[in-house]
């Protein structure tokens, strides 16, 4: 398996350098990119992926839809798109940005480039990438908030969502 790199950014999205996955994953704290996009149906349930048990970060809790790195010499756009393909089956979709922001983790730093959309399509999960997905309805997210359900980033970004309005 070739080495994964991944670009070095600064918290505007300024890339700065290089580094492998490795390197960004082993406490070093690089920030590097990621892109998120939360999956609506239409009747306002959220799309969630349970994050495979093989991931080194968080592995077993409820996730964003779609969740991966940026590549180094990818665009925002194109890792969206990729990651939308590999981790759903889906191509077809018009993403809105939500907003952009760094966060911890005990083993990385990370600025997330968060996106929503509404899909009403057929998904292909891909049972490498992720454990098992499917729709929630918001009141079933909020009362599994703080539980140990989900990623600290999937909390921290449905409140953004919800107090954007985009959350019903």
């Amino acid at each position: 398996m070739k080495e994964e790199f991944f670009p070095l950014v600064d918290e505007t999205g300024r890339v700065t350098g290089k580094a492998s996955r490795k390197e960004c994953h082993c406490g070093s704290f690089l920030l590097h990119p990621v892109v998120h996009l939360h999956v609506f149906d239409t009747k306002g349930r959220l799309l969630l992926q349970k994050r495979s048990m093989a991931k080194d970060i968080q592995p077993g809790r409820w996730d964003t839809a779609v969740g991966g790195h940026i590549d180094y010499g990818e665009t925002i756009e194109q890792a969206l798109r990729r990651e939308a393909m590999e981790e759903l089956g889906i191509s077809e979709f018009n993403p809105a940005r939500a907003f952009s922001y760094p966060f911890r983790s005990n083993v990385e730093y990370e600025l997330i480039n968060s996106f929503y959309t509404v899909y009403e399509g057929k998904l292909h999960p891909d049972p490498v990438e992720l454990d098992d997905c499917g729709y929630w309805e918001t009141a079933e997210i909020r009362q599994n908030i703080g539980q140990g359900v989900f990623t600290p980033n999937f909390e921290m970004e449905f409140s953004k969502l919800e107090e954007m309005g985009i959350v019903k």
